[in-house]
């Protein structure tokens, strides 16, 4: 058995038992992928795959076993490579982040730019995705880091830690009828058009739970994963807008009207994500401790031994 085979198993699984997408994925073709399951079956004396034909249609009982090991072997030669490149580069190399638009515009500049200054040999990946899209990139290697605030604890497979707290805010013209209010509530929003993030993005569960728990159906007019996109239609007149805080730090242009939202939809937690066993190379604690305070190198490395399982902010 050989680590060709591993990949051929394990990409079968992750593409839905489809071989032609599989061979696509590793730049092979379909019949060499069957041909390596079907030696790789003979030499264990098990079917990892049950069959119809010559398609795959489900995965074993020993074959969840099987793929549950490859998991673990592929995990570990992907470490063996971390390590070499870490001891013979000397701090150099590719660094690849998965993460959200918001966090890429607004929170990740300052700590990428600092770790360009003490790292110059590290080239940075930016992966800009879904929450979901930037947890599947860390679990698949893509990616050694993910910062989201949705989705990221979802997934068994990686190791999340808090990051930093965030609020929603509101934004309008200046000459908006809300805008003469002391205080805005639900009630006041509700039946106002609304502009904000799709609902996988940046905080959206927390807006719709508190309407939820209010019993009211917003009225919302135009959904988006980039905050400068709503800002935009907020501009042209389309609606109140809800976006996260840090994309109104430092607006350029300052024409619209910022209210605190936290007591509306509550506090958002941004959180990073590592996948679980994996080794991380010097650069990547950095930028953990670059991005929070509270991250430090001790705390990434307690958790990823599985000594720590969360904290507070």
């Amino acid at each position: 058995m050989n680590l060709h085979q591993f990949r051929f198993v394990q990409e079968a699984a992750r593409r839905n038992l489809n071989l032609t997408e599989a061979a696509k994925a590793l730049h092979t073709s379909q019949p060499g992928v069957s041909k390596a399951i079907i030696e790789l079956e003979g030499e264990l004396g098990v079917d990892i795959f049950a069959r119809h034909g010559k398609r795959l249609k489900r995965i074993t009982e020993p074959g969840q076993h099987v793929l549950r090991s490859i998991e673990l072997i592929m995990r570990e030669v992907g470490n063996l490579k971390r390590i070499g490149e870490q001891y013979s580069a000397q701090d150099n190399g590719t660094f690849s982040i998965a993460t959200t638009h918001t966090q890429a515009r607004y929170v990740l500049p300052p700590a990428v730019a600092k770790l360009r200054e003490q790292y110059p040999k590290v080239n940075i990946s930016l992966h800009q995705a879904t929450p979901h899209q930037v947890a599947r990139m860390v679990i698949d290697e893509v990616a050694e880091i993910g910062v989201a605030t949705e989705s990221l604890v979802e997934y068994p497979e990686l190791v999340t830690l808090p990051c930093y707290e965030w609020q929603h805010v509101l934004v309008m013209p200046h000459g908006h009828p809300l805008a003469q209010k002391e205080r805005i509530g639900l009630d006041d929003i509700a039946h106002e058009p609304l502009i904000t993030y799709h609902p996988s993005f940046t905080g959206r569960t927390k807006i719709d739970a508190a309407f939820a728990a209010r019993r009211l159906q917003p009225h919302v007019v135009l959904e988006a994963i980039d905050s400068d996109v709503i800002k935009t239609y907020v501009r042209l007149g389309l609606g109140v807008g809800i976006v996260a805080e840090m994309a109104m730090r430092d607006d350029p242009l300052g024409d619209l009207l910022v209210r605190p939202a936290g007591y509306l939809f509550g506090q958002s937690v941004a959180r990073v994500a590592f996948k679980r066993g994996a080794y991380l190379r010097n650069f990547v604690y950095r930028f953990a401790e670059l991005l929070s305070d509270r991250l430090s190198r001790d705390l990434v490395m307690r958790a990823m031994d599985g000594q720590v399982n969360d904290y507070e902010l």
